[in-house]
Order: structure tokens, then C-alpha cells, then sequence
């Protein structure tokens, strides 16, 4: 997997580079993941000015979130808690899908 790591008015620091990338490698046994875009911003001029965005690219529909505080850990946080959701409730549909298809036809259940 190769994660890239975006900085806009926001200073590269070992703390902030490792958080995200321990984040991402969490997800990785949910979900396969080849590649991994993370911007981190400080915008002056909105409230609240840390938004961090993640696109994670995968083999079927590729993974988006964002996350807005007013510091950035928070919003660090926030953008994986919605990564964490998105991947979750997929793996939720692929198992009531497999379930769903498990299922005897409702004919054969009654002996028609």
C-alpha cells in the first residue's frame, strides 16, 4: 500500500504523519487498500480551519471522507470515524447479500 500525505499550511511533523498512517494501517485488515491520499489543511479563514480529506483507492469503489475541527487531531479523528463507518457497512451489506442468497426459496420451504 502506498500512502501519500499532503501538507497545505499545516508543518509535517513525525507525531501528526504517524497518527494517520497508524489509522490507515488499522484498516487494512477490513478492507484492501492499494493506495491511500490524505490532505491535512489549515485554512486561516473558515471556523473550523483543520480539515483533513482521505481517499482511500481500492479494487471495487474507491473510500472518501473528510473531517473539520478546530484542532488537528480531532479532525484527523473525524475523517477515519467516517472511513471506519463507510467500511463497516459495507462488509454489513456483503454479509446480509451472502446471508440473503443463503436462504432457501420460499416455494421449497413450504413443499411445493
Amino acid at each position: 500500500m502506498k500512502i501519500n500525505i499532503q501538507h497545505s499550511h499545516v508543518r509535517s511533523t513525525d507525531e501528526l504523519d504517524s497518527l494517520v498512517e497508524d489509522r490507515i494501517m488499522a484498516l487494512q485488515s477490513k478492507l484492501v487498500i492499494e493506495e491511500a491520499t490524505v490532505r491535512l489543511e489549515h485554512r486561516h479563514e473558515t471556523s473550523p480551519p483543520f480539515r483533513v480529506s482521505v481517499h482511500l483507492v481500492t479494487p471495487g469503489p474507491d473510500v472518501f471522507a473528510e473531517g473539520c475541527d478546530h484542532t488537528m487531531r480531532a479532525a484527523v479523528g473525524k475523517a477515519m470515524n467516517g472511513l471506519e463507518e463507510q467500511i463497516s457497512s459495507r462488509v454489513e451489506k456483503r454479509l446480509r447479500r451472502i446471508k440473503g442468497n443463503l436462504q432457501e426459496p420460499a416455494g421449497l420451504r413450504m413443499g411445493r
